[in-house]
């Protein structure tokens, strides 16, 4: 079997692939900087990346380029920078690393970011907002707020049909035509109604393969860690949004899940735990935070990190081209929404997860530096408690910043948590038993 699976070259396939598109990613980003040729700053949560594509523009994307710098343990550099520069040490660890990038000229461990030439952003982030001035105060660029309405109340998401959710809708088309007027005057190109069909085919087919794969993680064992692997296909899956490469990717990646699935490969050798991860990653220490769960037997099965930073991907929604405009405002509504949604209404959706999971346990990590993802954990844990009988962890700790993260801490209540899950599975067995 370990020879097939070897002279197939499937498994482990996606991680590979991932890691060159994102090297390749980089020399692109190199060689615009080098060209001098107008670039589009975009975020993960509505980024418009189909309707960026049409204009030609390289599509940066500030999140990844700070988390990069932390994976590769030098994000202490760029936060120092910003710092001395005059930002708190309390602001969110990756806009202090892209200011410090800026004022690096763009320097990056993994190549030049170049500067924007426009800048565009939903308000899915506070953060977002503010984030672009600081581009604009530098650059003189002009900078694009889509304002993408919330769902009103708990539970009070509407959906196509729905009057509100229609004038919701029209709403958001209209500041989708004055962004096409934009990207015109900026890039000097005209809008082409056909290559934006072309980017939401490629869109639409990364879509439901991405939906695809996440479903595959409710085998048994799973077939990859929501985490560590994970965190490969989110990039994958907003950089090459709208691209022929990444929809290829991830028809490659479903091939390798549905393999390992008929195998009964997992990540593990053996799958003591299986885990829902709430929340962003510890990247100063990644992938040593990753072992303190998987040397215990522990399985991430999924994580909230795959919905809320996937720009809507793992909803599986797919555009109508034959109307363009009208189902672009419609997906980007109903996806960015989403993604709010799931910061502020998860617990409902934890529970669903931890029944079509089997999930023994849910790691809560509010980070110190994102007050957007970390508000309201407690309560969050508190209301799944009152539903399910899972054990919970509430670690803490940072995305970025290596100064407030202790791994000594960190293992300690880990070791306590996996202590704990396995006294459940041998009262879960004397019961069986008795």
């Amino acid at each position: 079997m370990t020879d097939a699976i070897t002279q197939d070259g499937i498994v482990g396939r996606g991680n590979r692939d991932g890691a060159q598109l994102f090297r390749d990613w980089f020399q692109d980003l190199t060689a615009a900087a080098q060209d001098g040729r107008p670039v589009a700053y975009a975020f993960v949560m509505g980024s418009l990346a189909e309707l960026l594509r049409v204009f030609d523009f390289p599509v940066v994307f500030p999140e990844i380029n700070s988390l990069q710098t932390a994976v590769r343990r030098v994000a202490h550099e760029y936060l120092n920078a910003a710092e001395d520069y005059g930002y708190s040490p309390d602001i969110c660890g990756y806009v202090k690393a892209d200011v410090g990038l800026q004022l690096r000229a763009g320097e990056h461990p993994m190549g030049r970011v170049p500067k924007p030439a426009l800048a565009v952003y939903t308000n899915a982030c506070n953060t977002y907002i503010k984030w672009a001035e600081i581009w604009e105060r530098m650059y003189g660029i002009p900078v694009f707020t889509l304002d993408i309405p919330g769902s009103r109340s708990a539970g009070g998401q509407t959906w196509p049909g729905n009057p509100q959710f229609e004038a919701d809708r029209r709403y958001v088309e209209g500041q989708i035509r004055e962004l096409i007027a934009l990207c015109e005057r900026v890039s000097g190109r005209k809008f082409d109604i056909d290559r934006l069909r072309e980017t939401m085919a490629y869109a639409n087919s990364m879509s439901r393969d991405w939906h695809r794969v996440l479903e595959w993680n409710r085998s048994t064992p799973a077939v990859f860690n929501a985490l560590t692997d994970g965190t490969i296909f989110l990039g994958v899956s907003n950089g090459f949004r709208g691209t022929e490469q990444g929809s290829l990717y991830f028809r490659d990646l479903v091939e390798e899940m549905e393999y390992k699935a008929r195998h009964a490969i997992g990540t593990l050798r053996e799958e003591k735990y299986r885990l829902i991860f709430v929340g962003v990653p510890c990247y100063p220490i990644f992938r040593r935070f990753n072992e303190m769960f998987t040397e215990p037997g522990g399985a991430f099965v999924s994580s909230t990190y795959l919905w809320f930073a996937s720009g809507g991907t793992d909803t599986g929604y797919e555009y109508s081209l034959e109307r363009p405009l009208e189902s672009l405002a419609e997906g980007v509504l109903i996806n960015v929404r989403h993604a709010m949604d799931s910061m502020f209404f998860q617990d409902r959706v934890l529970a669903e997860m931890v029944q079509s999971y089997r999930v023994d346990g849910v790691v809560y990590h509010p980070i110190k530096s994102c007050r957007t993802v970390s508000t309201g954990l407690a309560d969050n844990r508190r209301a799944l408690l009152e539903t399910t009988d899972v054990a919970c962890l509430f670690i803490e700790s940072d995305m970025m910043d290596k100064r407030v993260v202790s791994e000594a801490q960190l293992k300690n209540r880990i070791d306590a948590f996996f202590e704990g899950l396995a006294s459940r599975k041998r009262a879960a067995a004397i019961g069986a038993s008795g």
